[in-house]
């Protein structure tokens, strides 16, 4: 192990195994650590399952940005924005939305910054749950963004997995 990483705050994780070597730091070190001790995990309890899980997670989201820049004009999508004032920040929100998707669908199905992707599309997928919830109940719509919002903060921990561009760029480091 690195010198620079033996100096951060362990924080105790029912997964973590190796705190003897780590020291105090300062408050930055703690998610240093915390991002070290998530990787040393998921390295060691991988398997190409959570590897698929992530490749279709990230053609997913990648679909729902195509479909919703393609049906951006539909009835659809105005009843979800319905709440919000404004036709012209409604249609801005909904290209940054597809944008988020589309480009974190991309860097989630490769395995690149996955969790920096997956953190962006919590907000997303979290407003998406609860709009579904308030207003008219779409058991389809619930259904999809519960489960890309739980499957997303799975990722958010595990990270990107052995069969990813981020565990390659790491070994060749």
């Amino acid at each position: 192990m690195p010198t620079d990483c033996k100096k951060l705050l362990p924080i105790v994780f029912p997964f973590s195994t190796d705190l003897t070597d780590v020291k105090k730091s300062g408050s930055i070190s703690i998610v240093m650590g915390t991002i070290l001790r998530l990787n040393r995990w998921a390295n060691a309890h991988t398997n190409i399952g959570f590897d698929i899980l992530r490749v279709a997670l990230g053609a997913f989201l990648f679909y729902k940005g195509v479909f919703f820049f393609s049906e951006s004009n539909s009835a659809e999508t105005y009843r979800m924005l319905a709440a919000m004032p404004g036709s012209a920040s409604n249609m801005i929100i909904v290209h940054i939305i597809a944008m988020a998707h589309i480009c974190g669908g991309i860097l989630i199905a490769v395995g690149l910054i996955t969790r920096l992707a997956v953190a962006v599309q919590l907000p997303i997928l979290t407003a998406a749950v609860i709009a579904n919830l308030l207003g008219t109940v779409n058991a389809t719509g619930l259904l999809q963004s519960g489960i890309c919002l739980a499957i997303c903060v799975f990722f958010l921990f595990y990270g990107s997995g052995k069969h990813s561009v981020d565990y390659s760029l790491k070994m060749h480091m």
